[in-house]
């Protein structure tokens, strides 16, 4: 795991993680969170911060599979883990299952909180690919969007959750 070099107040560890399936190492100071490690050192700006409370869902991202809230993750914690975004659910220019169906079904409208939305949805559908609707609202119950409305995000996963089933959607 991670080493912690210097001073109480300046102290920084030596981190080797995988983002994206990209490997990365270097130092990181302690404090740092997730979100500000992945948006300020690494660029990727699709992870949102919002409520910076673990409230919203919005920065949601998985580390090792299940989602976290990165605004309150430790940077320092993703140590020897692999780390997924919203940039990293595409292949090239093709768009996650999930992406397209959000597309589809007009489950975004600023966009703001939509990062989030996608990773959590992704982990739900690697452990349950076929949800009902019950199990998706109470899965995203910790995410909030001010603008959509919930029923196209719902639908979205659930047509996703087809998709990657290989069921055919109307």
């Amino acid at each position: 795991m991670s080493s912690a070099t210097g001073s109480a107040a300046g102290s920084t560890s030596e981190i080797a993680t995988t983002v994206n399936g990209a490997a990365y190492r270097g130092s990181v100071a302690n404090r740092t969170t997730l979100a500000a490690y992945l948006r300020d050192e690494l660029g990727l700006k699709g992870t949102k911060v919002s409520c910076e409370l673990q409230v919203c869902g919005v920065c949601s991202v998985l580390v090792d599979g299940r989602p976290v809230s990165s605004c309150t993750y430790l940077a320092a914690d993703i140590d020897g883990r692999t780390v997924e975004t919203v940039e990293g659910l595409a292949t090239g220019e093709r768009m996650h299952e999930l992406q397209r169906a959000f597309v589809r079904n007009f489950a975004l409208q600023c966009g703001f909180c939509t990062p989030g939305f996608l990773m959590m949805s992704k982990a739900l559908l690697e452990r349950n690919p076929d949800p009902t609707e019950d199990e998706i609202r109470e899965y995203l119950d910790g995410n909030i969007c001010r603008c959509t409305g919930y029923q196209p995000i719902i639908a979205a996963v659930l047509e996703a959750a087809a998709e990657l089933r290989g069921v055919g959607v109307d």
